[in-house]
């Protein structure tokens, strides 16, 4: 499905789709008229994504999605940070909120069990086992120091 739309519109239109969706259940609990204002912004957002997308430059390279691997590097180091930064505030609201109003602690519970499990759900998926053996330790036999007497 992903693949019949073009690489340049994939990321704005999904993040039109989901700011769309935002302002919908927005509106379910409040409606109110300025809510119409919230979403010709985010639609006018992501049609500035889409022009800026079609540029030259880092910034359109990962908007259009064709980013290299310098830039996909930056982006995956940006999401652990941000994924460190939510267990970090979960805890913390989580022993406040047990200090504070133990009733209202499920919510930072939920978080953080939720991110801790991508944690480890990504150790596994990507690998934390034991390290690689040593270059001779599948020889058979012992390989000589290059210095001996």
């Amino acid at each position: 499905m992903i693949s019949h739309i073009r690489p340049r519109l994939r990321k704005p239109l999904a993040r039109a789709i989901a700011g769309t969706a935002l302002v919908g259940a927005w509106a379910l609990g409040s409606p109110h008229w300025w809510l119409a204002i919230v979403e010709v912004t985010v639609l006018s957002m992501a049609v500035a994504w889409y022009v800026w997308a079609g540029q030259d430059n880092d910034e359109g390279a990962l908007l259009g999605s064709r980013a290299d691997e310098r830039q996909k590097l930056v982006g995956q180091k940006a999401r652990a940070l941000a994924g460190v930064v939510a267990m970090a505030a979960a805890y913390t609201g989580l022993a406040i909120s047990l200090a504070v109003k133990p009733a209202d602690a499920w919510p930072f519970a939920v978080i953080l069990a939720v991110t801790g499990f991508g944690y480890l759900f990504g150790l596994s998926t990507y690998g934390s086992g034991e390290p690689d053996p040593a270059d001779d330790a599948d020889t058979g036999y012992q390989t000589r120091f290059p210095v001996s007497r």
